[in-house]
């Protein structure tokens, strides 16, 4: 049995792959990568091993990305240290998912459990990326400004928005804090459930809606809560998704 690690921690693939051997020498390693962008690289140019161990959280991201980049048939065991994907995990066919530090009967029956069900199981990891991602938007902005770091959730951003080349975030209470983000990195940190991106300039909470008006070109003008000196107004092309946003369609 050929078996692939994907996993950022020099000391976990250590630990893995000794615990592997362990159980059963037999099986091969082929190799252990670090990133996203290495384990595209090497799916794309070697063949598909019989088993992948893989960490959720790697160098460069949510590993669930390289589902949306490679389709992989093969079966996988997930490893993490953060146990809130869990519930997750099984809503699909996973083989099965591993806490760090991983203990060896654990992994022993993770690896039985392989060998029972990997030729009778089909494996669908792009609906197991979409459930993912719903866990993966950013929970917490950390903010620095001069010497004070301060921590603002989620659930606390009305909007953010870029004026002058910097990215703002706006609290529900009215506080503004410039980030060191682009409003496209934050469109891939924000459940689109909550957040919409009306412009170049803008994504809003939908909570932060306090009053809508017809515009020219069927465009939408936006009053913010907290309230905005800038226009927040709807563009053409963003509209009609706006609007089915708004009910929940989009």
């Amino acid at each position: 049995m050929k078996t692939l690690i994907i996993e950022d921690e020099a000391a976990a693939v250590r630990r893995l792959s000794k615990l592997i051997l362990e159980i059963d020498s037999s099986i091969e390693i082929v190799d252990d990568l670090d990133s996203i962008e290495n384990s595209l690289d090497w799916l794309h140019s070697n063949p598909i091993p019989d088993l992948i161990f893989m960490d959720i959280h790697l160098a460069d991201g949510a590993s669930f990305e390289i589902f949306n980049h490679f389709e992989i048939s093969k079966p996988i065991i997930f490893t993490t240290a953060y146990n809130e994907y869990a519930i997750q995990a099984f809503k699909v066919n996973t083989i099965d998912y591993l806490l760090k530090p991983i203990k060896k009967p654990e992994l022993e029956t993770a690896i039985k459990k392989y060998r029972k069900l990997a030729h009778s199981q089909t494996f669908d990891y792009k609906t197991l990326a979409r459930e993912m991602n719903r866990d993966e938007y950013n929970k917490r902005f950390l903010i620095r400004f001069g010497q004070q770091i301060r921590v603002v959730e989620m659930r606390d951003c009305a909007y953010f928005y870029t004026q002058d080349k910097v990215t703002f975030l706006v609290t529900k209470k009215g506080k503004r804090y410039p980030i060191d983000y682009s409003l496209e990195k934050i469109e891939e940190m924000t459940d689109p459930h909550s957040y919409f991106r009306i412009n170049r300039q803008f994504i809003i909470n939908i909570e932060a809606i306090n009053e809508m008006y017809a515009y020219s070109k069927s465009r939408v003008k936006i009053d913010l809560n907290p309230s905005c000196e800038l226009d927040t107004i709807v563009s053409t092309e963003r509209s009609p998704h706006f609007k089915k946003w708004l009910v929940g369609e989009e």
